[in-house]
Formats: C-alpha cells, structure tokens, sequence
C-alpha cells in the first residue's frame, strides 16, 4: 500500500514470512514472539490470518506444525483467501531455525508501530481541515488515540535477580546511613514518617477525604516541608484551584497570616514584617504548579515526563483525582474513566519510579454514621470506583473530629484542634492512625511536638501574643514598613504575587 505522496509503507514482508515459518518449525518458538506480536502487527492479510491460527492452536495447548496450520486455518474457513496450503508449506521452507526470531519479531513490530502513527496523523490532519470539528474535541480524541498508541510499544522485559538484589542493598545503605532511617521522601510529619518510611518510589498514595477536612492543606503543608524546607523539587497539579489561588494559601501556610487577611490585603503593619521576612523561604523554591482544570491522563503523563527530565522533581501531587479526566480512552461510564485514571496514575510512577499523591472525594455515607461511632471513613467510602483502592498502594484518610463536634476521645482526651491521619491501606508496611495539630486560620497542619516548640521560642511568644494586636511588637518598631505598602511596597489593600 502506498502513501499519498507516493511512498510505500512502513514493512517486512520478508522476516513476516520467516517470522511465521519458523513459528510452524520450532514447537517452543511461539512463547519467545507472543508478548512482542499480535495479529495486526502483521502488515500482510493472509499473514495476520496465520499467525491469528497459530495463536489459536497455542492458546489451545495444541502442536503449531504445517499441518495443524493448515487444519486451523480451514476451520476457520480462511485457507484459501491465504494462499492455500501450498503458500502455508511454503513459508517453512524459507528458514532452517528460529534461531533469531524474537529479534525478528521486534522489527515486525516497530514497522506496525510507525504504520499506526502514519494512520494517526493523516486521520487527524484530515480532521483539523474540517471546520465543522470543534478544535478542543479533536484535541482530546487525538491525545487519546496517540496514548492507545503508546499502549502498544514494546513492554519491559524481565530482569534476573541478580542486579535487582544490588539495587535493594544500595536502597536498604543508603536508609541506614540516614539518621532517621527513612528510605523515601520525608512528608515533613514525623510519626507519619515512622510509619511509612517516607513515601516511597513508585508508589500511588491516595490522600481521600470529604469536603472541608483539610487535604488541600494537608498535602500543600506537606509539600512546604518537602520544597521549601527540604529544597527538594516538587509539583503540584490544581485541578481545583487557580495557581493564585494554592500560592496565596501557601503564603497564609508559611507565613502564618490567616487567609482571610491574605485574601483581603488587610494586614497589620506587624504582619506585613512578618509577611516580607517569611516570604523569602517560598522565593526560588523547587515547587512547580499546574492549574490546568480538567487535565487528561494522557496531559498528565507528558508533563510529569518533562518535570522529572528537565527539573528533576522528586514527588508529584494531584489535587484531585475526580476531577481528571480519560478522554479518547473509550471508557464506558464514569466509574470506569475513574478505573482508567487510578491505573494510569500507578503506571506513572512505576515509570517515573517516583511517588504520586493523588487526592480523592469520600461518598457521603461518612455522614450517615452515628457520630457515637466517631464517622471515621473507611475504605468503602472512597468515591466512584473500588479500583483506587486496589491500585493504591497506600490509602489515608483525613479526619477531624471537632469538625462533626466531637471534641474528646473514648479516654476524654481534648480532640480541639487535632486530625487524624488513617493509614487504612499500606501495601508494604503496617496501617496506623497518626494525630497532627491543624491549624484553620493558617491553613496548616503541623506535628503536635512544632506547637510546643514554637511556644517555647521567646520570639515566637511575642509575634503569637501579637497576631491579633493592633500595637507593634517592640522588636520591630524600629523596621515599620510604609503604612501604604510592605517592605515590598506592595499597597496594603493588594495581595502580593
């Protein structure tokens, strides 16, 4: 077959024919091909309707010889559209072992490969010509066909034990060197660390919750701890809110201002202080951000690939996981685009080899619980598929008790002000409950001990004893920005960014 201008297209009749004919040679040749070739990676009909009855035979646990071929080929009612059984018997004739196949094999499949994209490209072209196709659905559908076609590329072969024992050991030396013994990335949260080790490479953790429990703090604070802190690069993908939006949080977060003063510019004098001496923490952070609303997987999957090559970040986070998108995946209703996405987020960071955080919604049946049994959430709760929770390889729950008004545990102990994190799946480790201080105004969640220390930091007390003061701390009378602006000279009835 020819192309528009004139060119053949891309194939190997030849290794096709050696292909097969050593196929019906070798009785053991047919496992050595069949992960690499399917029957439409033969450019040939008649060969695609003969490996087709190969396959058949072996699938059947049937000898693959001329004559069963030939057999099959007949049942199936196609022998004479291939040739006959003089064109079968003719193609064992053309090789004497199988001794390359599988390398064969591979061409026969990189040639039906470049064929699919050449497909994929006029089909496409011929579509953006047609002004009635509306330019973003198109878009969509060919960012779906190009990841069905990715889909197909050669899997990754298995490796011998060997070298994946020499990875382990260097994984298990580099974890004992550090003085905290974690292996993975530090969320920041020490009792979490203790439990998780960190968050591991290739790991998909999913951070579910209803509305108004706090995981859009909870992962910004956690990835405060991680770029800001740690300088370790990150990003993050808002599908929720603008990037303006997460910023101004994460300045509310690192600045300890409360949110409303940042949304309304309203700050006291003390506070822009505070604001512009806090500000230069977040200033050169490795923290890249997305806002793009409605991402698509296939979006997702070529900007974290950029991310990791170009900045080398170390952690992803998706917030949230519902509000993605599989378009041109064929999915037939919503639970299964939701299937869709939680697979493909594992496969990612299999991939990447990094850990991806992705947030999820809880159904409401947390709130149809007695609050005698404490409306903790459950895995059951997890919205719209059970598949996140089968692809997860950590599931964690976010609850505040205060929030649903109660206020003391079974032991009476004062539940004000304290989250819990539920580690209610964890693949490679134990599930634990893990309590952190949350603070509202701040938009923060921090470890229970950071609270006692900040009390006893003298110059913390002052600046804590004068957030809600209109006098000016005595340490920084001297320093008082313009009454107009910050030492920015940002207006005190704008945000600043």
């Amino acid at each position: 077959m020819e192309l528009a201008d004139g060119r053949m297209q891309p194939q190997a009749k030849e290794l096709e024919e050696v292909v097969l004919g050593a196929l019906m040679l070798e009785k053991d040749a047919y496992p050595l091909v069949s992960e690499i070739l399917h029957p439409e990676s033969f450019y040939e009909t008649k060969h695609q309707l003969i490996y087709k009855a190969i396959t058949e035979l072996a699938f059947n646990q049937r000898p693959v010889d001329i004559l069963t071929v030939t057999e099959q080929l007949k049942t199936d009612g196609v022998l004479e559209e291939v040739g006959g059984a003089y064109y079968v018997s003719q193609l064992s004739s053309l090789v004497t072992s199988a001794a390359h196949i599988e390398y064969h094999a591979r061409i026969i499949a990189q040639k039906y490969l470049a064929r699919e994209l050449i497909n994929f490209s006029g089909i496409i072209a011929t579509k953006a010509y047609d002004e009635t196709i509306d330019v973003d659905d198109l878009m969509q559908e060919a960012e779906g066909s190009l990841f069905g076609i990715s889909q197909k590329n050669l899997k990754k072969d298995y490796t011998q034990i060997n070298p994946i024992i020499d990875d382990a050991y260097e994984q298990l030396k580099k974890a004992a060197a550090r003085a905290d013994g974690l292996s993975g990335i530090e969320s920041g949260f020490h009792t979490l660390d203790k439990v998780t080790s960190g968050w591991q490479n290739s790991d998909l953790v999913i951070i579910a919750a209803r509305p108004a429990m706090g995981k859009t703090a909870f992962v910004l604070s956690m990835v405060k701890n991680i770029s800001v802190d740690q300088r370790m690069p990150a990003a993050m993908f808002s599908l929720e809110m603008s990037n303006v939006q997460l910023v101004n949080r994460l300045i509310s977060n690192v600045c300890e201002i409360p949110s409303e003063k940042i949304k309304s510019g309203q700050l006291a004098p003390y506070e822009w202080q505070q604001l512009d001496y806090k500000l230069k923490d977040l200033i050169d952070a490795p923290l890249y951000i997305d806002d793009t609303p409605s991402l698509s997987v296939f979006e997702l999957r070529t900007k974290a690939r950029r991310l990791v090559r170009e900045h080398g970040v170390k952690i992803i986070v998706i917030d949230y996981l519902q509000l993605m998108n599989a378009n041109g995946m064929n999915s037939g209703s919503r639970q299964e685009e939701v299937s869709t996405i939680s697979r493909s987020l594992k496969g990612l960071a299999k991939e990447l080899c990094i850990p991806i955080i992705a947030l999820s919604q809880l159904n409401r049946s947390v709130e149809t619980r007695d609050p005698k049994e404490g409306k903790r959430p459950q895995l059951s709760d997890l919205r719209e598929s059970g598949a996140i929770e089968q692809d997860a390889d950590m599931v964690c729950f976010i609850h505040r008790p205060e929030y649903y008004k109660i206020y003391e545990d079974d032991q009476g102990n004062d539940l004000k002000g304290l989250a819990e994190i539920i580690i209610a799946k964890h693949r490679n480790g134990a599930t634990a409950d893990v309590r952190l201080r949350f603070k509202g105004e701040f938009i923060k969640f921090m470890n229970i001990d950071d609270e006692q220390v900040l009390q006893m930091d003298g110059h913390s007390e002052v600046m804590e004893s004068k957030m809600n003061d209109d006098s000016v701390p005595p340490f920084i009378a001297s320093n008082i920005p313009p009454q107009n602006g910050s030492a920015f000279g940002t207006p005190t009835n704008e945000v600043p960014f």
